[in-house]
Protein backbone atom coordinates (compact mmCIF):
# COMPACT_ATOMS: atom_id res chain seq x y z
CA UNK A 1 0.00 0.00 0.00
CA UNK A 2 1.26 3.43 -0.96
CA UNK A 3 1.61 5.85 1.83
CA UNK A 4 -0.56 8.32 2.49
CA UNK A 5 2.65 11.06 1.94
CA UNK A 6 3.46 9.98 -1.35
CA UNK A 7 0.05 11.25 -2.80
CA UNK A 8 0.35 14.64 -0.85
CA UNK A 9 3.82 14.71 -1.82
CA UNK A 10 3.09 14.03 -5.54
CA UNK A 11 -0.23 16.73 -5.22
CA UNK A 12 2.18 19.22 -4.08
CA UNK A 13 4.72 18.89 -6.73
CA UNK A 14 1.86 18.84 -9.51
CA UNK A 15 0.11 21.83 -7.73
CA UNK A 16 3.79 23.68 -7.57
CA UNK A 17 4.15 22.63 -11.67
CA UNK A 18 0.96 24.26 -11.92
CA UNK A 19 1.65 27.17 -10.43
CA UNK A 20 4.78 28.15 -12.01
CA UNK A 21 3.47 27.41 -15.21
CA UNK A 22 0.85 30.31 -14.41
CA UNK A 23 3.48 32.95 -13.67
CA UNK A 24 6.01 32.14 -16.18
CA UNK A 25 3.70 31.13 -19.13
CA UNK A 26 2.54 33.38 -21.80
CA UNK A 27 0.33 31.23 -23.78
CA UNK A 28 -3.44 31.40 -22.95
CA UNK A 29 -3.86 27.55 -23.44
CA UNK A 30 -1.00 26.41 -21.20
CA UNK A 31 -1.89 28.92 -18.80
CA UNK A 32 -5.08 27.60 -18.87
CA UNK A 33 -3.89 23.50 -19.02
CA UNK A 34 -1.76 24.75 -15.60
CA UNK A 35 -4.56 25.74 -13.81
CA UNK A 36 -6.36 22.39 -14.53
CA UNK A 37 -3.44 20.63 -13.59
CA UNK A 38 -3.28 22.94 -9.88
CA UNK A 39 -7.71 21.52 -9.65
CA UNK A 40 -6.40 18.19 -10.52
CA UNK A 41 -3.38 17.86 -8.01
CA UNK A 42 -6.08 19.37 -5.69
CA UNK A 43 -8.51 16.65 -6.18
CA UNK A 44 -5.54 14.07 -6.22
CA UNK A 45 -5.42 14.73 -2.70
CA UNK A 46 -9.03 14.89 -1.54
CA UNK A 47 -9.03 11.69 -2.58
CA UNK A 48 -6.14 10.47 -0.86
CA UNK A 49 -6.55 11.77 2.67
CA UNK A 50 -10.61 10.56 2.11
CA UNK A 51 -9.15 6.90 1.48
CA UNK A 52 -6.61 7.42 4.55
CA UNK A 53 -9.68 8.64 6.98
CA UNK A 54 -11.83 6.18 5.32
CA UNK A 55 -14.74 9.45 4.33
CA UNK A 56 -16.34 9.60 1.52
CA UNK A 57 -16.76 13.63 2.03
CA UNK A 58 -13.81 13.98 0.24
CA UNK A 59 -14.23 12.06 -2.82
CA UNK A 60 -18.23 13.92 -2.64
CA UNK A 61 -16.26 17.24 -3.01
CA UNK A 62 -13.95 15.81 -5.73
CA UNK A 63 -17.12 15.85 -8.12
CA UNK A 64 -17.73 19.07 -7.18
CA UNK A 65 -14.66 20.46 -7.85
CA UNK A 66 -14.79 18.31 -11.31
CA UNK A 67 -18.20 19.92 -11.81
CA UNK A 68 -17.03 23.26 -11.90
CA UNK A 69 -13.86 22.65 -13.79
CA UNK A 70 -16.01 21.50 -16.48
CA UNK A 71 -17.66 24.80 -16.44
CA UNK A 72 -14.46 26.59 -15.64
CA UNK A 73 -13.23 25.30 -18.74
CA UNK A 74 -16.01 25.81 -21.49
CA UNK A 75 -16.29 29.12 -20.66
CA UNK A 76 -12.48 29.61 -20.55
CA UNK A 77 -12.13 27.69 -23.99
CA UNK A 78 -14.88 30.43 -25.18
CA UNK A 79 -13.37 33.14 -24.36
CA UNK A 80 -9.68 32.22 -25.19
CA UNK A 81 -11.38 31.50 -28.41
CA UNK A 82 -12.98 34.81 -28.87
CA UNK A 83 -9.68 36.35 -27.66
CA UNK A 84 -7.75 34.66 -30.89
CA UNK A 85 -10.77 35.68 -32.92
CA UNK A 86 -10.15 39.21 -32.14
CA UNK A 87 -6.69 39.40 -31.77
CA UNK A 88 -4.81 36.63 -33.24
CA UNK A 89 -2.76 35.74 -30.78
CA UNK A 90 -3.04 34.32 -27.68
CA UNK A 91 -0.38 36.00 -25.85
CA UNK A 92 -1.59 37.06 -22.60
CA UNK A 93 0.46 40.62 -22.76
CA UNK A 94 -1.62 41.28 -25.63
CA UNK A 95 -4.62 40.85 -24.19
CA UNK A 96 -4.40 43.08 -20.92
CA UNK A 97 -7.29 45.35 -21.39
CA UNK A 98 -10.76 43.72 -22.47
CA UNK A 99 -11.48 46.37 -25.06
CA UNK A 100 -11.84 44.38 -28.29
Amino acid sequence: MVPLSWYLGLSALLFTIGAVGVFIKRNAITIFLCIELMLNAVNLSFVAMSNFFQDMNGQLFVFIVMTVAAAEAAVGLAIIISIFRNRASLNVDEADNLKL
